[in-house]
């Protein structure tokens, strides 16, 4: 593991943010809602494009479980590194796989279908 994987010198705010919200098993839109921001606002917040306001911050450092001091500068009680990925990782990247393959091909039977539906309302065969 690598000691200074979310420190200054290797990430921003918003990389801190971003992974202890993902470590904490929350999506970018539960935690906009459990803080009372617009999901934009946060997608700001994890692009640092914008930054939290004191209030915000100690809120966010109380759900995701790191501290102030972690979240702004990387020191301190937070994450060592990215969550592992194990074989739980890659069964459900196969999975999703599959899924988009699936809708791939739901979606052209829909625009077949569509076109059959057309051809028998103009009366061709």
């Amino acid at each position: 593991m690598v000691d200074d994987w979310y420190g200054e010198a290797s990430a921003t705010f918003g990389d801190r943010l971003a992974g202890a919200r993902e470590a904490a098993g929350l999506s970018q839109e539960d935690l906009a809602t459990q803080l009372g921001v617009r999901l934009e606002t946060l997608q700001a917040w994890e692009e640092d494009v914008l930054e939290p306001r004191a209030n915000r911050l100690q809120m966010l450092s109380g759900m995701l479980n790191v501290t102030l001091m972690w979240l702004l500068t990387g020191s301190g009680e937070g994450l060592d590194g990215p969550p592992e990925q194990g074989e739980d990782a890659k069964a459900e990247r196969a999975l999703v796989r599959e899924i988009r393959e699936v809708r791939s091909g739901l979606e052209e039977l829909d625009v077949r279908l569509t076109r059959l539906e057309k051809r028998l309302v103009a009366g061709e065969s």
